[in-house]
C-alpha cells in the first residue's frame, strides 16, 4: 500500500512538472511575440529617404524612372494632380510622396508586401492600407483619363479595338473559369486606343475564358458598360477575331495582314493587300499601346495574391497611369523604343490575339464591306 501512495505521489510530481514547463514555455513565447519585441524596420536608409534621393535635382533621371517607371517631373506632378484634384492625402507618419512612390514601385516591379516593407521600412499594414488608398484615387483619376479626348477628329478611323489577357491569381475552386488558351489563370480585358497609344476605353474583369465577341457585343449593347460608341461615318479597326458592324472596320479574310508577312515577302499585289497592310500598319497602334503597357507595369505580367476586385482596379490604374505619362511627358523611353522599333507590336505575345472568324463573316454589314473595298481600290490608286 505504501508503493502505491508512493508511486501515485510520483505520477503527480510528474505532471505538475510538465505543467510547469508548459506554462513556463508559454510565458517566453508570449514575453518573446508582446513584451521584449525585437524592432524589425530599424534601417535608417527609410523609403522616404531613398525617394528623396530618387526625386532630387541632383539625382541621375534614370534612377527615378527604373524605379518608379517615370520621369522626375511627371512623379512630382502625378502627386501634386493626386492632392489636389483627386483628394489623396498623407498620414501622420507617412508624406505623400512616400505613398505614391511605394504604389508605383509595387506597380512598376510586380513586387510582393514583403519586399516592399524591406525596401520603404514600413509595416505590413501601412503598406497594405497606402496602397489600397492610392488605388482607389488612381481608379479615379482613370475616370478621367481613359475617355475619348477630342470630339474634333481629322480622320474617319477613330481608334483600334483589341484584346489582351492579364494574369490573374484566383482561388482554386475558381480556376475553371479563369483559364484561357495558355492553360494559366488570367482576366480578359477589352480596350480602344486612339493613333497616339492613350487608352479611350477599358473594360477589364472579365475571366479568361470568355471570349472576344461575346465581350465586343456586351460592351456595345449594354449601357452600363459606358461604350463610347463611333459617331457617324466615323469608325474603329478591329482585327479578324471581331465582327464588323457599321462603325467597325475590319480587314480582307485569307489575304496577307500582318507586318512582317509585307516586309519579309513581296509588296503588295491588288487592292486587298494595299488594304491590309494600311489596316495592319494603323490598328499595330493597340498592340504597341499593350506593348508598352506591359513593358511598363510589371505587375501586370506578375500579379500578386490580392482579391480579385483589387486586381482588377491595378489593371486600369495602370493604364490610367499609361495614359498621364503620354499627355504630361514629351519623351519616354518605353513609348520612344514602341514608336521607333517597327518589330515593336510584335514584340507582344500574339497569343493574347483574337482568333479569326473565318473568311466569310457572318457578323459584317454591307456598308463597312463597301467601304472596304472604296477604301483599297482609293489606296491602290494612290
Amino acid at each position: 500500500m505504501d508503493d502505491s501512495h508512493t508511486k501515485e505521489n510520483h505520477e503527480q510530481e510528474e505532471n505538475e512538472l510538465r505543467d510547469l514547463i508548459s506554462v513556463t514555455q508559454a510565458t517566453i513565447l508570449y514575453q518573446a511575440t508582446n513584451i521584449c519585441k525585437q524592432p524589425c524596420m530599424t534601417s535608417t536608409y527609410t523609403g522616404y529617404v531613398w525617394l528623396k534621393e530618387l526625386i532630387s535635382e541632383d539625382a541621375n533621371p534614370i534612377r527615378c524612372y527604373n524605379m518608379f517607371r517615370m520621369h522626375k517631373i511627371v512623379f512630382k506632378n502625378l502627386t501634386h494632380d493626386l492632392v489636389t484634384r483627386y483628394g489623396l492625402r498623407g498620414s501622420r507618419n507617412t508624406d505623400v510622396r512616400e505613398m505614391v512612390g511605394m504604389f508605383l514601385h509595387v506597380l512598376g516591379h510586380g513586387i510582393g508586401n514583403r519586399l516592399a516593407q524591406e525596401h520603404f521600412q514600413r509595416s505590413r499594414e501601412t503598406i497594405s492600407r497606402h496602397f489600397s488608398l492610392v488605388l482607389d484615387k488612381v481608379c479615379d483619376m482613370g475616370k478621367d483619363l481613359i475617355q475619348p479626348t477630342n470630339p474634333q477628329y481629322r480622320k474617319d478611323y477613330i481608334g483600334a479595338i483589341d484584346g489582351t489577357h492579364i494574369p490573374v491569381v484566383v482561388p482554386a475552386f475558381d480556376q475553371i473559369h479563369f483559364i484561357g488558351r495558355k492553360e494559366t489563370t488570367t482576366q480578359n480585358l477589352l480596350a480602344i486606343c486612339n493613333f497616339n497609344m492613350e487608352f479611350v476605353y477599358v473594360w477589364a474583369g472579365w475571366e479568361g475564358q470568355a471570349h472576344d465577341i461575346r465581350i465586343f457585343y456586351e460592351a456595345i449593347g449594354r449601357r452600363d458598360a459606358h461604350f463610347p460608341h463611333p459617331p457617324p461615318g466615323k469608325y474603329y479597326l478591329v482585327d479578324a477575331g471581331y465582327p464588323n458592324p457599321t462603325g467597325y472596320l475590319g480587314s480582307y479574310k485569307e489575304v496577307r495582314y500582318h507586318l512582317p508577312e509585307f516586309r519579309g515577302g513581296p509588296s503588295p499585289t491588288g487592292y486587298r493587300e494595299v488594304f491590309n497592310r494600311a489596316h495592319s500598319s494603323l490598328r499595330s497602334t493597340i498592340e504597341r499601346a499593350f506593348g508598352v503597357l506591359k513593358q511598363k507595369w510589371g505587375i501586370l505580367t506578375h500579379m500578386p495574391s490580392y482579391p480579385y476586385e483589387k486586381q482588377v482596379q491595378i489593371v486600369v490604374a495602370a493604364m490610367t497611369l499609361h495614359n498621364y505619362i503620354r499627355r504630361n511627358n514629351v519623351t519616354d523611353t518605353d513609348f520612344e523604343q514602341a514608336e521607333l522599333d517597327l518589330n515593336y507590336e510584335y514584340s507582344v505575345d500574339h497569343e493574347d490575339a483574337n482568333e479569326g472568324v473565318g473568311a466569310s463573316n457572318p457578323y459584317a454589314s454591307p456598308d463597312m464591306a463597301h467601304l472596304c473595298d472604296e477604301i483599297a481600290i482609293s489606296l491602290q490608286n494612290h
